[in-house]
């Protein structure tokens, strides 16, 4: 993992499982299948409810400062607690958890390489058993916007070409073939893509145990599609979250510069009277 721009956000089984009893390490398991904490975790993890606990189901919106603050704090988490999250589908929502972290400023926070997926092919320790710890009083910073895209700054960035679009979605949804993955609840009006934008699904940055693939890999991957690490890039899905996956690729695993994430996505441009859109594969 070294050759990675920011090795440091990333740590394998091994060092996790050595890791177990340290109390200033705090392990969270985020994911797409909230049942899967249930039927067995890495000893010490706190489960996080991604459609409950890390999301504003009213107003449509990420966790708030103060939501946030609360689940830290339940979850025994102080500022200065390195923070591990982890989950299924090769950590498709813990990356949403640890951008949403990243937004409130907690300062460690990293991924384990390969997710629930490696852990459990490396034969690692599970169990039910749910921890206690005692209840921190978390004090969060103003969110940073900066990794964090809005709509007015996706379309400035379409009228402008100041950023390279990065469509994260099955290639069935960048096509408008279909408008959401099967058993999804959050739609859209119209399917298709925004005007211009790039395809790179997601689990493209992911080999096959579920661990990210090399720079290199990498690096051509996304270079082929006009992504640099002095470019501006936006990379969106649908409701944000597959998207967090691949920014966290493109910021800590490559490096780009100014790189964010488009959460609105492609529920609300798809939605957007006047908005314009794009079908069929990229040109």
């Amino acid at each position: 993992m070294a050759e990675y721009a920011h090795p440091e956000v990333l740590v394998d089984t091994q060092w996790l499982a050595g890791k177990l009893s340290d109390p200033s390490v705090r392990i969270a398991e985020v994911d797409v299948d909230t049942a899967a904490y249930d039927l067995g975790h890495i000893p010490g993890a706190v489960g996080w409810n991604w459609n409950q606990e890390l999301c504003d189901t009213v107003r449509r919106d990420i966790l708030s400062k103060k939501d946030l603050e609360a689940l830290l704090s339940k979850s025994g988490i102080s500022p200065e607690t390195t923070v591990v999250i982890y989950g299924d589908s090769n950590n498709w929502f813990a990356a949403w958890a640890f951008w949403q972290l990243k937004i409130y400023g907690h300062k460690d926070v990293r991924l384990l390489n390969g997710g629930r997926k490696k852990w459990i092919a490396d034969g690692r320790e599970l169990t039910q058993d749910i921890p206690k710890f005692p209840q921190t009083q978390y004090r969060a910073q103003e969110p940073d916007t900066s990794i964090r895209a809005f709509l007015p700054q996706v379309q400035d960035a379409l009228k402008q070409k100041a950023a390279t679009l990065i469509d994260v979605r099955s290639p069935q949804e960048f096509t408008g073939e279909i408008l959401a993955p099967p058993g999804l609840p959050e739609t859209c009006q119209r399917g298709g893509h925004i005007p211009g934008a790039r395809s790179v699904p997601w689990g493209k940055a992911c080999n096959d145990d579920g661990t990210f693939k090399s720079f290199d890999e990498l690096k051509a991957l996304y270079g082929a599609e006009g992504v640099e690490a002095s470019k501006a890039a936006i990379a969106y899905c649908r409701i944000g979250e597959r998207s967090s996956h691949t920014w966290f690729v493109l910021k800590y695993l490559l490096g780009v510069n100014d790189v964010k994430n488009y959460d609105g996505s492609w529920t609300e441009w798809g939605n957007l009277v006047g908005a314009p859109i794009e079908r069929g594969a990229a040109a």
